[in-house]
């Protein structure tokens, strides 16, 4: 170890006294500047055992953990990015644009499993504390780093997205974390270039991209009137920037997701045009809208974050969540809320940091004791959110019950098309052609893999096979640990 380390200062704080020597490399490795880093791995252990554990138990929320295997299953042979779960042949670029998952193709090639996935989702989240911590090290510092870097890893909105399998936006979050750290900085050439690749992520963060210009460009603004020097050509890179991010979107909307859409057309938008089909109202009632409002801003901030700038960078993901008639969008469920957590908590920071310099007592009081009630928040939130199941410890025993569904689904061979619900995807996706139960479009599967409905025989679940298949004959494969499995007539001389 160099003995330089042993001298840096902690961030804020005051330089620390030279060692006559070299210091043993635990007691560097315990320097502020680790801080950041240690953290990360921390979280990663912890939303890795969390994913993990749930897939072990066959735990699986959602279709979308076999529609990403699916597409990158794709990616990994060097074929469309396919996923039978939106529908018999559909490319996913003409659903949501997310061309950033093919990154993953070489290692699912390695490993072609979900478990792959999770564990990426892992690595990308926990990468994403490292600039939330280091910035606000290095503008409060060590303790109240420390503090505001482990309120965001336990933040609900991450808790929620992990909790939740895997999903594109995983790829935003170190995206969005260094590229409002540099803004914070003042290191403007950076925070546009780790802004440029959100476009890449999912279509509306090229919006989100160009809301970071349009930060860049008040911060410049801010700068000048204060007398600070600003570096040529920072203010035409931000506008740049927000033209590259708006542009980029409306080809996105408009041409790219069309194009490989069948419909020709971009299917969202029907979520913006009336009420839903389910009866749901057309617009968030405003006791909604305030209700999650506060749930991001108030435990995460203590609403501090309004008073920095960064915060803008929220507007475009709550604009669509809002405007939207869909009320999925509008709750704190799910995985809606992770891309806010890294610009809130960087808001915060960068506020904190300003208030420093406040003329009233109070607002300066006041963010002097705010990192540590964040984190009091966060820690007493995990309670009642998902990594709280890791103290449980029925959360490491896999049930009877999943051995045995998954004896059971192991009996469809490699290849075979499947027609399933949602937990028997992610024992399917990587070796099978699944389609999403009662979305085949016309082709009939080889097995449907469904769960068992309270009450139903076995010739009523062979009855509701053929149901949905007019005029082909099912049998009953098996049922284990609350599932079944029905084989088409003609496939059984295949099955040993």
């Amino acid at each position: 170890m160099d003995s330089a380390a042993a001298t840096v200062p902690a961030p804020g704080g005051p330089a620390a006294e030279a060692a006559p020597g070299p210091r043993p490399r635990a007691t560097a490795l315990r320097a502020p500047r680790w801080d950041p880093y240690w953290l990360a791995g921390v979280l990663f252990v912890l939303y890795t055992a969390l994913s993990l554990c749930r897939h072990r138990r066959m735990l699986t929320m959602s279709w979308d953990l076999g529609i990403f295997e699916q597409a990158i299953r794709g990616y990994a042979h060097l074929q469309a990015p396919i996923a039978d779960l939106k529908g018999p042949g559909t490319n996913i670029l003409g659903d949501h644009f997310s061309p950033v998952t093919a990154l993953l193709a070489p290692l699912y090639r390695l490993f072609p499993t979900p478990v792959t996935l999770l564990v990426a989702q892992a690595v990308l989240f926990a990468l994403s504390a490292i600039p939330v911590t280091r910035l606000a090290a290095g503008l409060l510092g060590r303790k109240r780093g420390l503090a505001i870097g482990i309120a965001y890893g336990l933040s609900w909105g991450v808790q929620r997205a992990v909790d939740f399998d895997f999903h594109e936006i995983a790829f935003a979050m170190p995206l969005l974390a260094f590229s409002l750290e540099a803004v914070v900085r003042g290191r403007w050439r950076a925070a546009v270039w780790w802004a440029v690749p959100l476009v890449l992520v999912k279509e509306d963060l090229g919006i989100t991209a160009a809301a970071i210009g349009v930060i860049i460009l008040i911060r410049l603004r801010g700068a000048k009137s204060r007398g600070e020097g600003v570096p040529r050509g920072a203010a035409p890179l931000a506008a740049g920037l927000v033209a590259f991010g708006l542009a980029a979107a409306a080809i996105t909307f408009g041409l790219i997701i069309p194009g490989f859409n069948t419909s020709g057309a971009y299917d969202y938008w029907n979520k913006l045009d009336g009420g839903g089909a389910d009866g749901s109202p057309a617009t968030i009632p405003a006791d909604t809208a305030i209700r999650t409002l506060l749930w991001i801003l108030l435990p995460t901030t203590g609403l501090l974050a309004l008073r920095s700038p960064v915060l803008i960078a929220a507007v475009p993901t709550l604009a669509w969540r809002f405007a939207s008639h869909d009320d999925h969008y509008w709750s704190t469920d799910w995985h809606y809320s992770a891309v806010l957590m890294p610009v809130v908590l960087i808001a915060l920071t960068d506020a904190l940091a300003r208030s420093r310099d406040s003329r009233r007592p109070l607002l300066r009081s006041y963010a002097h004791h705010l990192p540590g009630a964040v984190l009091a928040a966060s820690l007493a939130l995990t309670a009642s959110l998902p990594l709280y199941s890791l103290t449980e410890p029925g959360t490491y025993s896999v049930p009877e019950s999943v051995r045995a569904t998954e004896r059971l689904l192991d009996r469809i061979p490699d290849g075979a098309t499947v027609e399933s619900d949602i937990a028997p995807i992610s024992r399917l996706a990587g070796r099978c052609r699944v389609f999403w139960i009662g979305d085949t479009r016309g082709i009939t599967p080889d097995y449907i893999a469904m769960r068992l409905g309270d009450g139903k025989s076995q010739e009523d679940l062979i009855a509701d096979g053929e149901r949905m298949h007019p005029g082909v004959r099912y049998a009953f494969l098996g049922g284990e640990g609350g599932y079944v499995v029905l084989k088409k007539a003609e496939a059984e001389a295949g099955v040993s």
